[in-house]
């Protein structure tokens, strides 16, 4: 299948809003407009949507991060979701290429991606471009934080 790409938009909210569902985290098209507001305004973030005939079937979110330790900047690839019916068409790895192609552009000298232990699918597609699983030799820590109203 021939994969078109465009900047997601405001009018992508209802399909971005079933896509982030078949992701696994149901969400509200309100909910979606307000993350919008501060994903499209922001330079070190990138949305790019996979369209077939309008439609949205895919979407990549890329943020961008310097890094101190190393030269360079970091690639962070934090959602890909392509709908379910397109799944296994090459929408997924356009949309990763892509991704990849603007992190470097950015000065990115690394893409990092995670995914949960079930999904393993996701691992496989992963490691089939390139990516490797450093969970064995580096730990990850996650805290939650309490939004603070100013």
């Amino acid at each position: 299948m021939a994969v078109r790409l465009r900047p997601i938009q405001r009018q992508d909210v209802p399909r971005l809003s079933d896509l982030l569902g078949q992701l696994g985290y149901p969400t509200t098209e309100t909910a979606v407009h307000e993350r919008l507001d501060y994903w499209l305004d922001d330079p070190s973030s990138w949305l790019v949507g996979a369209h077939d005939d309008g439609d949205l079937i895919g979407v990549a979110a890329l943020h961008i991060l310097p890094m101190l330790e190393v030269t360079g900047k970091l690639g962070r690839l934090l959602a890909l979701v392509v709908d379910d019916r397109y799944r296994g068409r090459g929408v997924g790895q356009s949309l990763v290429t892509a991704a990849e192609e603007r992190a470097r552009a950015a000065g990115c000298i690394q893409m990092e991606v995670t995914s949960s232990r079930y999904r393993t699918r996701t691992h496989e597609f992963y490691q089939r471009l390139g990516y490797e699983d450093r969970c064995a030799s580096k730990a990850r820590f996650v805290k939650g934080l309490a939004v603070v109203q100013v």
